[in-house]
């Protein structure tokens, strides 16, 4: 069946997994205290102060316990809306000022922007949040690719692992399940997407492809056949 929109991931997919682990998360651990200390009263870190309070049944918890509890939550990798929140308005500040730049992949870059040029609607689903899925995106060596994409979705909208999160996807943008494609190099997510009707293809830009994968594997987005 013909593919009318391509959702991907970002981590692994699109961009390296040591950009990730290796700048933007350590990046978001160290400046995390300072920065809720300086912006606690803005409403906009309020919201997101409120939500960890709720969601751990703790009303009275502190800033500074907070604080500590979103170290853990970095530290354990945690797919926490609040947290990747937080860190998405972190991330902004280190973009802003130029201390690094989005990681795209050159292949990504390519294919993205051809299917873009065949009118098919991309699409961003990370764990992290849109915030910072955007600056991600905007940031890069190869300039602003935010206009390639039509929506962004993260942990709002539900769970990479659960099929209903794709259901959704699906609804939000009017295309049938059997005409889109996830991208992704988690099985687990790959999974998810399929069992919501998906077409899937499993990036594994290190190691070795297996051909009895319970997925299509493909080494980078070339190597991306739309059938």
């Amino acid at each position: 069946m013909m593919i009318s929109a391509i959702i991907t991931d970002i981590e692994g997919t699109t961009s390296s997994l040591s950009f990730v682990k290796d700048t933007l998360f350590p990046y978001a651990r160290q400046r995390i205290g300072e920065y809720l200390r300086a912006n606690a009263s803005i409403p906009a870190i309020e919201v997101q102060l409120a939500e960890i309070r709720r969601l751990t049944h703790q009303p009275q918890l502190s800033l500074e316990e907070i604080i500590t509890l979103l170290k853990q939550w970095i530290d354990e990798d945690q797919k926490i809306t609040p947290l990747k929140n937080i860190q998405g308005l972190i991330w902004e500040e280190g973009y802003q000022q130029g201390i690094y730049q989005g990681h795209i992949y050159s292949d990504a870059v390519a294919k993205l922007q051809q299917w873009f040029s065949e009118n098919i609607t991309l699409c961003v689903y990370s764990s992290g949040s849109v915030s910072a899925q955007k600056l991600l995106f905007a940031h890069t060596k190869y300039g602003d690719l935010t206009p390639l994409f039509s929506a962004y979705f993260d942990t709002n909208i539900g769970a990479k692992i659960d099929s209903n999160s794709y259901q959704s996807i699906s609804q939000s943008l009017r295309i049938l399940p059997a005409e889109t494609l996830f991208l992704s190099d988690v099985e687990k997510e790959l999974d998810a997407a399929k069992a919501a009707g998906f077409q899937t293809r499993w990036l594994v830009r290190e190691g070795e492809i297996n051909s009895h994968a319970s997925h299509l594997q493909v080494k980078d987005f070339w190597a991306i056949e739309l059938t």
